[in-house]
């Protein structure tokens, strides 16, 4: 191969440009161009096909900062239906006219997803990122235990996990962890933090919501920063039990803080909060309103009264607060892990086409003997036997229902991701870029101005 392309497709996170950044490093040591098509799957749509040359004379453009979040190339939500072979077969085309000896998509399962149809026209990888952590599997027969059940909704079926029949190992998940997580949950630990101190001034109930749809990994990962509670996903949450411990806390210590993941769900099965549907090929839902429907709950079942006698607030409404660490948990720096191992990454999904490798995803993999490394696997092996692809959820051994917190495997497989997480470079960009004097007088300069400069065109645009 001469010159690849590659894309960053789905929802942003904070280490895309270190995969983008680890790819181009790689390609350049192989002698391989590498073009960057902008804002995901919408330029191979586009019949102009917009991109940018990333490694002229196998040098990376200094636009290309790994440390910086975000992608300079853009992303969308933008996918190919895969029935609709004539736009494929465009694409295709394009690509031929453009060069393109293989194809490198950056994302999630929705991306994976949507570029399992043009494998059938030429070599196509995955490297991975999501801040949800749900991109793998917690063990290499999973797919086959999903389930297809009657519903009353539209399509009239849903699935489900069945029962397991494989031992659960952490060495034995597939795609150990995703990068754009141990990011997301730095920066709800430290939103959470804020709100402890808050909570405790005021003698106040604080409910922080966190991202993850419907897999619980970031608000798992919030243990970190100590709350007192977490509500994950894929554990119903039992309101008489959940009013309990929230009593209990209260009366002890006159303050609680409560982490919900978005995607959580009562004991009917049905999120808490409000959703709506997007349009990507994994049939992800966007959800809002967890910690609203969580805050009501609470109000209705304390009172006004129960408030008011301790002298602590006027009313319940104003002793229960909501939080949503919201869109902070995909931007921003990425921390040491993520660059470091999102550049592996990107190297090698590199390195996977150019041994021949089709419709496959690197992974980033984890043992006790080894601890992290690269690896691939078959894309085609995340499939169930209708052929979806399912977002991985938390194991349920990771999580102590009784506690509503991390249960011991949980801790444990947390430790190897953070432990050594931030590095030196992220505590002194911090020092250095926080308080800026420069930044007073200096107008932002976005990025996106200067890679304007640098995009061509298949054809030139009308």
């Amino acid at each position: 191969m001469k010159r690849i392309g590659i894309l960053t497709a789905g929802g942003d996170t904070p280490a895309l440009n270190a995969t983008v950044h680890g790819a181009v490093v790689r390609a350049n040591q192989r002698r391989v161009e590498v073009y960057g098509f902008i804002k995901g799957y919408s330029a191979l749509l586009n019949p102009s096909v917009p991109y940018v040359h990333l490694n002229p004379l196998f040098t990376e453009i200094p636009e290309l900062d790994p440390t910086r979040g975000g992608t300079v190339i853009g992303a969308s939500r933008a996918f190919v239906d895969s029935d609709d072979k004539e736009t494929i077969a465009q694409i295709a085309d394009r690509l031929t006219q453009l060069k393109i000896d293989g194809l490198i998509c950056v994302g999630g399962d929705g991306t994976l997803s949507g570029l399992q149809p043009f494998a059938e026209l030429f070599p196509v990888v995955l490297a991975p990122k999501t801040i949800d952590n749900d991109l793998g599997l917690n063990h290499r027969n999973e797919p086959d235990e999903w389930e297809r059940v009657p519903s009353a909704d539209p399509p009239g079926y849903r699935y489900q996990l069945g029962r397991s029949l494989s031992r659960f190992e952490l060495d034995g998940m597939v795609n150990y962890v995703t990068p754009g997580y141990a990011t997301a949950v730095f920066d709800s630990v430290q939103g959470l933090q804020r709100v402890r101190t808050t909570a405790e001034s005021h003698r106040r109930i604080g409910i922080v919501e966190v991202m993850g749809r419907h897999s619980g990994y970031i608000a798992l990962g919030t243990a970190y920063g100590q709350p007192d509670i977490i509500l994950v996903p894929e554990f119903p949450v039992r309101i008489p039990a959940l009013v309990d411990r929230v009593r209990e806390l209260y009366e002890l210590q006159k303050n609680v803080v409560i982490v919900c993941g978005e995607g959580i769900v009562g004991e009917d099965g049905r999120e808490l909060g409000a959703k709506r549907e997007t349009h990507d090929p994994a049939g992800n839902v966007s959800l809002s309103g967890a910690s609203d429907a969580l805050r009501d709950v609470l109000i209705d079942h304390f009172g006004d009264l129960y408030f008011q006698q301790f002298r602590r607030a006027e009313s319940a409404k104003a002793a229960v607060f909501t939080r949503k660490v919201g869109h902070t948990q995909r931007g921003g720096r990425p921390i040491l892990f993520d660059r470091f191992h999102a550049a592996e990454l990107g190297g090698k999904a590199v390195d996977m086409l150019l041994e021949g490798k089709n419709n496959a995803i690197a992974i980033l993999q984890w043992n006790h003997a080894r601890g992290f490394y690269v690896d691939s696997y078959d894309g085609n092996a995340f499939r169930d036997r209708w052929g979806v692809i399912h977002a991985r959820y938390l194991h349920p051994s990771f999580y102590d229902e009784e506690l509503m917190r991390p249960s011991k495997v949980g801790v444990e497989y947390m430790l190897p991701i953070f432990t050594n997480a931030i590095g030196h470079a992220d505590i002194e960009a911090i020092r250095q870029t926080v308080f800026d004097a420069g930044s007073l007088f200096r107008p932002y300069h976005s990025v996106n101005t200067d890679i304007n400069k640098r995009i061509r065109y298949l054809q030139a645009p009308d």
